[in-house]
């Protein structure tokens, strides 16, 4: 089921076209990932979304209906410039932001101490939020972000700030959610998140959808053939001959004294893997999709020399 559809949606801010006729559907219970360079549309999209502004043109539908305000309470939104009053205590602001989304106070306090206990931050409840570090503040903001439970969730470069440990926590976390039910739609640079948490994709530039579908739909559409052998042998001088053979192969040493790899590119397998089975044991046979940092700068580069 399409939880949420973008269909035909313009925007303009005077003679500048910020989104041209976008189209996405987004099902339930999905990482949705919205990427794109700088300027691409992204946040434009974003704020239509939460209803912070309208599109010119075009309709966006929520189950199916139009979106309208009775449905920012099934939102969350975790914005990319995060807003927390320095002043205010932790667990004073966290409970006050959690009853502003329609949560009850006891319900609140219950679902604050345990998410603050997940992410280790019990400590922190009485201490103003200018005395947290960024991602400690980081954290607080992402949960209050999700404390109402909402359908869906809306995340604007979540990992900004964390260390590696944390950014995992926040990965398992957001992987929860959709397990549990949440619809979440993630705009990041991280290419390596995408590829981690990500089902689906939309690549927006210059205001238009230039590449959407599955993540591992994406990558298979994008193989060059890239294949990697690894062999091991004792005699090494006719693995390297096999360049000179092959002038679509890369042989390389390894960090073991008795493998090699060899890296195949746009080449069929099958007769190599004949001559090195005669030369010594076969280690490992992968392919290599590209990744999608690599698919990113190629759909980009190649929208901006078309315009």
């Amino acid at each position: 089921m399409t939880k949420i559809s973008v269909n035909e949606v313009t925007k303009h801010y005077g003679d500048y076209i910020a989104l041209d006729r976008i189209c996405i559907d987004i099902p339930e219970r999905c990482i949705y990932g919205l990427l794109g360079p700088n300027g691409a549309g992204k946040t434009t999209l974003i704020r239509i979304l939460n209803q912070i502004t309208a599109p010119d043109s075009g309709e966006v539908l929520f189950n199916g209906e139009r979106l309208c305000q009775k449905h920012i309470a099934r939102i969350g939104y975790l914005p990319e410039e995060r807003g927390l009053y320095k002043k205010m205590k932790v667990g004073e602001q966290a409970i006050y932001l959690a009853e502003l989304k329609g949560v009850k106070k006891a319900d609140a306090q219950k679902r604050l101490k345990e998410w603050f206990e997940k992410f280790e931050i019990g400590g922190w409840w009485d201490k103003k939020v200018e005395e947290l570090s960024k991602g400690m503040q980081q954290k607080v903001q992402f949960i209050t972000t999700i404390i109402h439970e909402p359908e869906i969730l809306i995340f604007d470069e979540p990992f900004s700030g964390f260390d590696p440990i944390n950014a995992n926590l926040l990965k398992e976390s957001i992987l929860d959610l959709r397990d549990k039910g949440a619809t979440i739609l993630l705009s990041t640079h991280n290419m390596a998140s995408v590829e981690e948490l990500c089902d689906s994709i939309t690549l927006v530039n210059h205001g238009k959808s230039i590449l959407q579908g599955k993540v591992t739909d994406i990558k298979r559409q994008h193989d060059t053939n890239k294949r990697e052998i690894v062999i091991r042998t004792d005699d090494k001088q006719p693995i390297f001959a096999l360049a000179d053979t092959y002038n679509n192969i890369k042989v390389e040493p390894t960090d073991i004294d008795d493998e090699t790899k060899l890296t195949l590119f746009s080449a069929s397998p099958n007769e190599l893997i004949g001559r090195l089975l005669s030369m010594g044991q076969l280690v490992s046979f992968k392919e290599v999709l590209p990744s999608m940092n690599d698919i990113f700068i190629q759909e980009v580069q190649s929208q901006n020399q078309a315009v």
